[in-house]
C-alpha cells in the first residue's frame, strides 16, 4: 500500500525530472502503462488514454516550443488515490506553435491538476489551465 506522503514525493520527482528537465526516458518510472487525460480542455489529447510511448511523445511535443519550461508546485493536497497540485509555469517561447511563430517571450501560466494514482504510478489527470492567458501573451503587440 502506498501512502499519500509517498505519492507526494513521487509527484514532486515526476514534475522535476520528467516535466522540468524533459527526461522522456524516465516516463515508465512514474507513469502507468495506461494514462488517461480525463479533462484537459484545449489539449488535443483531451479524453484520450495514452500508452507509455504516447505519453513520452506528449512530453516531447509539449516541451518543444518552451524547452526551458518550469513548473513550480504551489500546493499538494492528497485525497484517496489522487493528489491535487496547484502550480505556476514559466517558459520562453523559442519554437513555433500553430498560429504563433517563436517570439522569444517569457510566458507565465497557472493551473490546477488532479493526478490519479494506481499504486505508485500516475494513471491520469483532470486539469484546468489558463490557456487563454498564454495566447494573450503570445499575441503580437498592437
Amino acid at each position: 500500500m502506498t501512502n499519500q506522503t509517498d505519492r507526494k514525493r513521487v509527484l514532486r520527482d515526476f514534475i522535476e525530472t520528467v516535466w522540468n528537465q524533459g527526461n522522456a526516458d524516465l516516463v515508465p518510472r512514474f507513469v502507468a502503462p495506461r494514462y488517461t487525460l480525463r479533462h484537459d480542455p484545449g489539449d488535443p489529447q483531451d479524453g484520450q488514454t495514452l500508452g507509455l510511448a504516447g505519453y513520452a511523445e506528449r512530453l516531447v511535443r509539449s516541451r518543444a516550443p518552451f524547452p526551458n519550461q518550469r513548473f513550480e508546485i504551489v500546493e499538494l493536497i492528497a485525497e484517496c488515490d489522487a493528489i491535487v497540485m496547484t502550480w505556476q509555469w514559466t517558459g520562453t517561447h523559442l519554437a513555433d506553435l500553430p498560429g504563433f511563430p517563436a517570439s522569444g517571450r517569457r510566458i507565465k501560466m497557472t493551473g490546477a491538476t488532479v493526478y490519479y494514482f494506481d499504486g505508485r504510478l500516475l494513471c491520469g489527470h483532470w486539469q484546468i489551465v489558463d490557456r487563454l492567458g498564454v495566447f494573450q501573451q503570445l499575441r503580437p503587440a498592437a
